[in-house]
């Protein structure tokens, strides 16, 4: 029979300190969307290649951009808020362009790709309807188009704790379908601008994000529409 040490499967993640944490002193409690822990060794590749900006180890700069990652794995990977270790649970708020805030509970269910991508336009003129996608399907659509990851850079940070401000690179490449259309094999990437009021913990307590969805979708609508025409027929 198998140790528990042998058969618990361990990740480490340079970029996402509290994985590995979490799998040493908790393994078998925490609860996993997917069952085991998650890997970011393609999204990290693409990150090393793409990135504009290397932070010295230690620097503000390399403390947000991981935290904030670290967040986005929680977020995207865990299922239930006891379990997170990234955000003051009582007081979370997520903020996408201006809109009402969103609680830790209500960011767990909807997903993080939905949160961002909420519109108040009306329904004819949204290019993505995050009221008719679940936490899944949004996931889906994304690892879809994205086969490699989305990677995610800090460029500037303003501001230290307790408030930190700071600018934001999102990229990934357009190699599979998304929502009916092709994949153009190009990168699409955006700015943005954030901001994090975290406790005497660093757990963040507010996320304020700001960015144009229409540099996101300009570019994953640009492939063509998928149609039965597109298809050979066997």
């Amino acid at each position: 029979m198998a140790s528990e040490k042998e058969t618990i499967k361990i990740v480490s993640d340079k970029y996402r300190q509290f994985l590995h944490e979490d799998q040493a002193a908790a393994a078998g409690t925490i609860q996993w969307r997917h069952g085991d822990p998650p890997s970011y060794e393609s999204v990290n590749k693409l990150f090393e290649q793409g990135r504009t900006k290397v932070w010295p180890e230690g620097s503000l700069e390399e403390t947000v951009q991981n935290a904030i990652k670290s967040w986005e794995m929680e977020l995207s990977h865990k299922t239930r808020i006891k379990d997170f270790r990234t955000i003051n649970p009582e007081k979370f708020k997520l903020l996408v362009n201006g809109r009402d805030g969103l609680s830790a509970e209500e960011t767990l269910k909807v997903g993080s790709y939905n949160a961002l991508l909420k519109s108040s336009m009306p329904d004819e003129f949204k290019y993505y309807k995050a009221d008719e996608e679940t936490f899944e399907s949004s996931h889906n659509a994304f690892r879809s188009a994205f086969p490699r990851g989305f990677a995610w850079e800090v460029i500037n940070v303003y501001t230290g704790p307790p408030v930190v401000t700071y600018k934001f690179r999102h990229w990934g490449f357009f190699e599979g379908p998304f929502k009916g259309h092709a994949p153009t094999g190009q990168m699409v990437q955006f700015y943005g601008l954030g901001v994090l009021k975290v406790d005497e913990s660093l757990r963040a307590e507010d996320v304020e994000v700001y960015y144009d969805p229409t540099e996101l979708f300009g570019e994953l609508l640009k492939g063509p529409t998928i149609s039965e025409s597109n298809v050979e027929h066997h």
